[in-house]
């Protein structure tokens, strides 16, 4: 019998509740501390990249920190639940946009000594391009990073204790809040990397459990459908044609890897170039640990549990069927440390970037640092009220899998920044008026085409939409063409031209570099070998 999930609070003992209260002691402890100790970060920009000490290590952990989230393990165990690993694509094919920030992106954002991605482009086109840019930045901060997180947190409150979503959004972003206009990032920051381990920790102690439930590996493997162990899914599947994937993903990939402050951000901090490049290899390596952290437990409870009403619900269903007395606690505990982590971290980024790059460059040039945390603090708060009104908004769009919207809104979001990082990067003749219609216009026609697929016109219900990464693929595509038109007959062009102190700062990579993508490459390349043909 399945035990609902709503039944984690009564399975609840003595233990779980000392291990959840002990938890937020500590945290409201850190917090308290770094609320009230002499702060200098908030306005020094080069403490704000950790004063370049970040080694390679440290590196992955936090771009990996900040890439998973509650959203991970819900949404990869109910994909997990309902179709396999095809979905681990969105991790492991990811490799190769890694590779593209690491040897290619990244070379040029530590030469062009930038703190933040408007800045990079602002070097280039100008203070329109930057101010454009700024503006794009925080909606996609706002949707992909904090409004995404909370909806995950939201649902994951309302499954464990049966609350309405708006009342676990108000609470959960009022705590996480808190933290963030208090002062409380840095000391979430410190014990981030502990709560990745907690989290590894938590979901392989699940993993083992299921696996020994179940029957043993061996079992496992033979007792799902065989198309459950492929990567690629035929150009016929309903969820996942090979296709979409091949196409679609890429567009958002590029910008989320690539292009979003709050992934690149952990580079600009590096010691040096070959620490950042390490980095971003070692975060290759830890996206492989997703199938058994995240989508193995998916495909357990389908074996262990395979009459669940919900997929949404499989990571939960798991944890409170299979779980001991004691153990419940710390799943909570771990939930609350990466959700405070993730929205916490979101709405700092969201007030560093509207206070830097629109606050102090558009509205107050000579803002005194006072000023700078005053309107920091305002942003966190109106941050958090749209927040709340985007999650409640995502939670009526019916239809689409839980994994599903996320990675659809993210395409949505992501077709402009792709196009004009690409095209900056790859192509000379680009000119600030294609730059600038992108980021403009064409994020205009694609938020306008997300807005159709997901609200007006929801696939579910109009069947004429292609696959939701297709439709990004065409936007991205569409921008593409009318970017390079644009540039091609541009009547007065504006066009970055790199000096030769430029070109000879961009630093090729290292042996070490070399060898370490050359390994990672290889091992990927091998699981979709191994994951394929079934």
């Amino acid at each position: 019998m399945i035990l609902a999930v709503s039944n984690i609070v009564s399975k609840l003992t003595t233990l779980d509740y000392v291990i959840v209260v002990a938890y937020l002691v500590v945290l409201m402890i850190i917090g308290y501390q770094a609320s009230f100790k002499k702060k200098k970060s908030e306005e020094d920009e080069t403490l704000f990249l950790a004063n370049k000490s970040l080694g390679w290590s440290s590196i992955g952990f936090n771009m990996w920190g900040t890439n998973v989230g509650p959203s991970m393990l819900l949404a990869c165990a109910s994909i997990g639940f309902k179709t396999g690993i095809v979905a681990i694509n969105f991790e492991w094919y990811a490799f190769i946009f890694l590779m593209l920030l690491a040897l290619v992106f990244a070379p040029r954002y530590i030469a062009s000594k930038v703190s933040t991605m408007p800045e990079f482009m602002g070097q280039r086109y100008g203070d329109s391009t930057r101010n454009i840019l700024a503006w794009y930045a925080l909606i996609k901060i706002q949707i992909s990073w904090l409004s995404l997180g909370l909806y995950a947190g939201g649902v994951l409150v309302r499954q464990i204790l049966g609350i309405p979503m708006w009342e676990s959004v108000v609470v959960l972003v009022a705590f996480a809040g808190l933290f963030a206009f208090a002062g409380g990032l840095k000391a979430i920051a410190k014990v981030n990397v502990f709560q990745m381990l907690l989290l590894i920790g938590v979901s392989l102690m699940l993993m083992f459990i299921g696996l020994h439930k179940a029957g043993g590996l061996s079992t496992v493997w033979h007792s799902v459908p065989h198309n459950y162990w492929n990567l690629l899914r035929p150009a016929t599947d309903a969820d996942y044609p090979w296709y979409a994937i091949l196409l679609g993903y890429p567009v958002a990939a590029v910008a989320f890897f690539c292009t979003d402050q709050a992934m690149v951000q952990s580079v600009l901090g590096a010691k040096n170039l070959e620490q950042g490049q390490l980095g971003v290899n070692f975060i290759g390596w830890l996206k492989i640990l997703s199938l058994p952290l995240f989508i193995g437990t998916g495909i357990l409870c389908y074996l262990l549990f395979p009459k669940l009403d919900d997929p949404n619900m499989a990571y939960m269903t798991m944890v409170t069927n299979l779980f001991p007395p004691g153990l419940n606690g710390l799943v909570i505990v771990v939930m609350i440390a990466v959700l405070v982590g993730t929205v916490g971290s979101s709405l700092n980024s969201l007030s560093t970037v509207f206070t830097m790059d629109i606050y102090a460059e558009k509205i107050n040039k000579g803002a005194t640092n006072k000023d700078l945390i005053r309107v920091g603090r305002m942003a966190i708060i109106v941050g958090c009220i749209l927040a709340v009104g985007v999650v409640l908004a995502i939670d009526q769009i019916k239809g689409l899998k839980f994994f599903d919207v996320f990675q659809s809104i993210l395409g949505f979001i992501a077709p402009p920044l792709s196009v004009v990082f690409l095209l900056t990067v790859f192509w000379k003749r680009t000119t600030k008026l294609a730059v600038n219609f992108t980021l403009s216009i064409g994020s205009a026609i694609s938020l306008g085409i997300g807005i159709l697929y997901l609200w007006v016109f929801p696939a579910a219900t109009y069947h004429f939409w292609p696959h939701y990464l297709m439709v990004s693929f065409y936007t991205f595509a569409i921008l593409f063409v009318l970017a390079v038109l644009i540039s091609l007959v541009d009547p007065n062009p504006v066009r970055y031209v790199a000096t030769d102190e430029d070109t000879a700062s961009i630093a090729k990579p290292t042996k070490r570099v070399k060898l370490a993508w050359t390994l990672l490459v290889i091992v990927m390349v091998c699981l979709y070998l191994f994951f394929n043909g079934h």
